[in-house]
């Protein structure tokens, strides 16, 4: 298997049509080799447009959902992201591309060692990998400039626009299956918010966000 031309395959079949046109995007998408944090059993999987399995009944998001919420949140070099699900570590090695910092919060220890050794095989040393429950967001280090959440959300915690920055940005699936939406909350002030919903899709839910908030958005 020639794996460039199955990752360029992926690109352009499967990522590209999604709408995510950014060059810096599309670059990074070669820079991070996605079979490094691809469990060894599904490495054939690495660039199939499929959810890939990982330990504990989770799993990897689609490259295509990966690509596109990579390139809405647009992050900048000076700025702090924080990523909720770390999974394999993938997600966070590209926005540690783009970012000044990462935290990555992950509630499974086995995830959490599996992301940090295949974070430091690759290289990537902006990342820090905290153990816990990121459902309602993750105060050490808030406010950050960027917040992706790496699974879906029922609802979406006051607690998570909370710690965004004003300009800050925030990617996230909301929703119950089948039905749920990707959105793009920007922070405008301090009780101010613009949503904009990115696409439909359906991904498994965030270990223990099963029951909906309070809060109304």
């Amino acid at each position: 298997m020639n794996i460039e031309q199955v990752r360029f395959n992926m690109i352009e079949q499967q990522i590209r049509p999604w709408d995510v046109l950014d060059t810096e995007v599309l670059e990074l998408l070669h820079v991070v080799k996605r079979e490094n944090f691809v469990p060894v059993a599904h490495k054939a999987l690495a660039f199939a447009d499929t959810e890939i399995p990982l330990p504990g009944g989770e799993n990897m998001l689609f490259p295509k959902i990966e690509a596109r919420l990579l390139q809405d949140v647009m992050v900048k070099k000076h700025e702090s992201v924080l990523e909720i699900g770390t999974g394999s570590g993938y997600m966070a090695a590209l926005l540690a591309h783009r970012a000044r910092h990462v935290t990555t919060v992950e509630i499974s220890p086995e995830l959490k060692a599996l992301a940090e050794q295949n974070l430091a095989a690759n290289g990537v040393a902006n990342v820090t990998v905290e153990l816990g429950d990121g459902a309602q967001g993750w105060t050490n280090g808030a406010p950050f400039d960027v917040i992706v959440v790496s699974g879906s959300l029922p609802e979406l915690p006051e607690a998570l626009l909370k710690q965004l920055n004003v300009g800050g940005r925030l990617a996230v699936i909301i929703g119950q299956a089948p039905a749920m939406k990707a959105q793009l909350v920007t922070r405008t002030g301090e009780a101010g918010y613009d949503t904009r919903t990115l696409f439909e899709t359906s991904v498994k839910p965030l270990h223990l966000a099963s029951k909906p908030s309070a809060f109304k958005f």
